[in-house]
């Protein structure tokens, strides 16, 4: 079994800058051995669900804007700067990155969060598509969306952090 610092320290940053997810699902008694990543995930995610609204808002406003200024600054979390990498958000034109901070900003207006999306396998316009679209949600339908996509994260995350034979 696996000590709680260790397990929070090893977790902690799964759902971005949120580590009392993982000491909540750690504390629930749900982490058992030999850790895998959707044994790791699912009480992860209940925990995350089981947040109060509030908390879970605080969970999706500490995820970065899409190509936003902490890409541009080099102030993304490891793990937010390879995703977005990956998309090619990293290499945008003067005229794409217009795009997607008019779509950060007004985005971020209307919701009260950034705009969030598993990245992994997209490409730019994947996500352009796709923030466009979202963008004309309701309010209530965003947070769903966005819950739903840093479980998805979440997810991505834990299977790089343990391996299939972990």
């Amino acid at each position: 079994m696996v000590a709680r610092d260790d397990f929070i320290a090893r977790f902690g940053g799964v759902f971005e800058h949120s580590p009392f997810i993982a000491e909540r699902a750690f504390d629930a008694g749900a982490i058992r051995g030999p850790l895998t990543a959707s044994g790791v995930h699912a009480p992860m995610c209940a925990a995350f669900r089981a947040a109060s609204e509030a908390e879970r808002l605080g969970v999706l406003r500490a995820h970065p804007d899409l190509a936003g200024r902490l890409a541009i600054a080099g102030e993304l979390t490891e793990d937010s700067r390879k995703e977005q990498a990956g998309a090619g958000l990293d290499r945008l034109s003067p005229a794409q990155h217009a795009r997607f901070t008019a779509l950060n900003e007004a985005y971020t207006e209307k919701f009260g969060f950034p705009f969030i999306i598993a990245v992994k396998g997209l490409t730019r316009d994947d996500i352009l598509s796709a923030f466009e679209t979202r963008i004309a949600n309701s309010r209530e339908q965003e947070f769903e969306t966005a819950c739903a996509q840093v479980e998805k994260i979440a997810r991505l995350r834990l299977e790089s952090l343990i391996p299939e034979n972990d």
